[in-house]
């Protein structure tokens, strides 16, 4: 049985894609681009035929020894026919991802969302592998969750499950990306912070973050972590509302749902532990007092990678 499968994560900012050795979950080669969505879905889908071919090369790797191609996208998906049939973060409506690779690669090709490949990627190699039942929470560009039950990825019945991040938080609020306003990913996404940050800055309040920032390129985590760190007044304001607001929404999802576990994942909640520690403790503090005392809490433990393993094991997930 071949053990290789190529899994790619498609993301608002960007591509990230590897080979993945399905038996322990390692990498054996990766290459990660950017999405530039404003250049359109035909140029963002030759950069994933690219970038897949760019990961065999590197790894002199022969297509003929990949089971399958797994690939994830925020937004929502025909996972039987392959189609994303909505993906709002890349502009990409109703686009038979599933038909254009298998056409190209001549190998089988499998579709699921952004959270659930990051799920079953914790589920299999990380901080989900020894549970059974919990909720993976994702804080990227948009806000998404996964509920796992038994062993096994709920997924609703219409297959959306998990939205967490269109949890109401602000009735009449900030415009969402769904079209609706008041949503959790409104307030405390990676793209709801720099929009907050980029707000202020234009309207003069000052911050250590513009030592770092180069003509009108996005505001890098890393940035954030650095002034964090100065005790910057404007983004420990901006990050401490932002971790309220995602309290709020987890504590509502403890109390609606009860689960043991959350499992929180994300490239601020990686890179910020502050971030993380602050809203886990207020989460805990909005909750009732019986689930409150039950739940645990983990970090993600794959990393940026959590997607691109998950989406590699796409199709054995869904033997199961």
């Amino acid at each position: 049985m071949k053990k290789y499968s190529i899994g790619i994560d498609l993301g608002g900012t960007k591509i990230l894609t590897a080979i993945i050795d399905k038996e322990n979950g390692e990498i054996i080669s990766s290459v990660k681009k950017k999405t530039k969505k404003d250049k359109g879905a035909e140029k963002i889908i030759q950069k994933i035929i690219n970038s897949i071919q760019e990961v065999l090369e590197e790894s002199k790797t022969s297509i003929s020894e990949i089971e399958n191609i797994g690939i994830g996208v925020a937004g929502q998906t025909d996972r039987k026919k392959g189609i994303i049939i909505n993906a709002p973060n890349i502009d990409f409506n109703n686009i038979n991802i599933k038909d254009i690779l298998e056409k190209e690669f001549k190998i089988p090709v499998f579709l699921g969302n952004d959270v659930e490949i990051a799920t079953i990627g914790e589920m299999y190699f990380g901080a989900g592998k020894d549970e059974k039942d919990y909720i993976c929470i994702f804080v990227g560009t948009g806000i998404g969750s996964g509920i796992v039950q038994d062993g096994k990825i709920r997924y609703g019945s219409t297959g959306t499950a998990g939205e967490i991040g269109h949890i109401i938080v602000d009735v009449g609020g900030r415009s969402c990306g769904c079209g609706g306003c008041g949503c959790l990913e409104a307030y405390a996404s990676r793209l709801a912070i720099e929009k907050r940050i980029i707000g202020a800055l234009r309207k003069g309040r000052k911050s250590d973050i513009q030592n770092y920032i180069i003509d009108d390129k996005p505001i890098k985590t890393s940035m954030i972590r650095k002034a964090l760190e100065k005790n910057d007044e404007l983004i420990t304001q901006i990050i401490n509302e932002a971790s309220e607001y995602l309290a709020s929404g987890i504590a509502s999802a403890v109390n609606f749902y009860n689960p043991s576990l959350i499992i929180i994942g994300g490239g601020l909640m990686n890179a910020i532990d502050y971030f993380y520690t602050k809203t886990i403790e207020t989460a805990k503090i909005k909750s009732l007092p019986t689930p409150a005392n039950n739940i645990r809490f983990k970090k993600a433990e794959l990393g940026d990678f959590s997607g691109v393993i998950g989406a590699a094991l796409l199709a054995d997930y869904r033997k199961k």
